[in-house]
C-alpha cells in the first residue's frame, strides 16, 4: 500500500525549469514536498526521497496525510 501512495503521489508531481537552468518540482497535494536539482531525474529522486519522509514523519507525529488515487494511510481509531 505505501508503494501505491509513493506511485500515486508522484504522478501528481509538477515539473519547471528554473531561470538558473535547475529543476524545480514539488506535489501539489503534500504540502512542503518540494526538490530542486540540476537535472530532471534527479529532481525526481530528490523529490521521492522528500516524500517518503514527508509520509514517515507525517505518520509519526499523526499529521493528516492526503488521500490519493483512494489510499488512505491514516491511522483510524475503532471506537467501541
Amino acid at each position: 500500500m505505501l508503494t501505491e501512495y509513493i506511485v500515486a503521489a508522484m504522478k501528481q508531481a509538477t515539473y519547471q525549469v528554473l531561470e538558473d537552468q535547475t529543476y524545480y518540482g514539488e506535489i501539489p497535494n503534500c504540502e512542503g514536498v518540494w526538490a530542486n536539482h540540476s537535472t530532471l531525474e534527479g529532481c525526481r529522486e530528490e523529490l521521492q526521497s522528500v516524500l517518503e519522509g514527508w509520509i514517515l514523519l507525517g505518520l509519526q507525529l499523526g499529521h493528516s496525510l492526503p488521500i490519493l488515487a483512494g489510499i488512505d494511510l491514516n491511522f483510524h481509531q475503532e471506537v467501541a
